[in-house]
């Protein structure tokens, strides 16, 4: 594996530590032409599919293309839209995240922790990725409808988010908007917007502070 180029301003900056593999996550636009083994991609299976879920459903559907299957990776290509396409035809791995809409246990109700429980599959996929050295960039810019049609997905299932795996590549060779936007710091809401205590709005006392990073 080759060095891959990286950006300073890129860690989080946070109050408490947080394990390297979150402080040092991030959601680049520029990818290399590395090839990414088929036992990584097995890997990024596997770390999805132990994932926790409500009632063990597991209701998390993937759709996978690589690059060594050009026309593959091209039909994934056209469910993307054409901002996102600037940069991700660049990306190794391309998948689609797909929710399963009900239990699968016949005239069980509406599951409605499957959407959360795909996102939580997606974390450990994102988590797994950065720990192998690869890049994941989440994109809600792909075409559901198109999705639907191309893969026959059927009734009962949620169209979720695409993702653009791969190693990290050269903020360079972007469109110079993308190029700019590669280089900005990362930021957050403090704390204080996010954690509360008593009541709704309300900031939990750890997450009041003056000096919020």
């Amino acid at each position: 594996m080759t060095d891959h180029p990286t950006l300073d301003n890129k860690t989080a900056v946070t109050r408490a530590a947080i394990h390297e593999l979150l402080a040092n996550r991030w959601s680049r636009r520029a990818f290399s032409d590395e090839p990414v083994s088929t036992d990584t991609v097995l890997s990024l299976m596997e770390s999805a599919r132990w994932t926790a879920s409500s009632n063990n459903e597991q209701p998390w559907r993937f759709i996978v293309a690589t690059r060594d299957d050009p026309d593959a990776h091209g039909q994934m290509v056209s469910c993307i839209n054409a901002g996102n396409q600037r940069w991700a035809t660049r990306a190794w791995v391309l998948m689609v995240g797909i929710a399963r809409d009900n239990f699968d246990v016949e005239g069980q109700p509406n599951n409605r922790f499957s959407e959360y429980d795909t996102g939580q599959a997606v974390q450990s996929l994102v988590t797994q990725a950065t720990a192998l050295g690869l890049n994941v960039r989440q994109m809600g810019g792909i075409l559901p409808d198109r999705v639907r049609e191309i893969y026959s997905v059927p009734e009962g299932y949620t169209i979720m988010a695409g993702l653009a795996i791969g190693y990290p590549g050269d903020p360079d060779e972007l469109v110079e908007a993308l190029r700019d936007r590669e280089r900005l710091p990362r930021s957050r809401r403090p704390l204080s917007a996010l954690f509360f205590s008593g009541q709704f709005g309300q900031p939990h006392p750890l997450a009041e502070s003056d000096d919020q990073p």
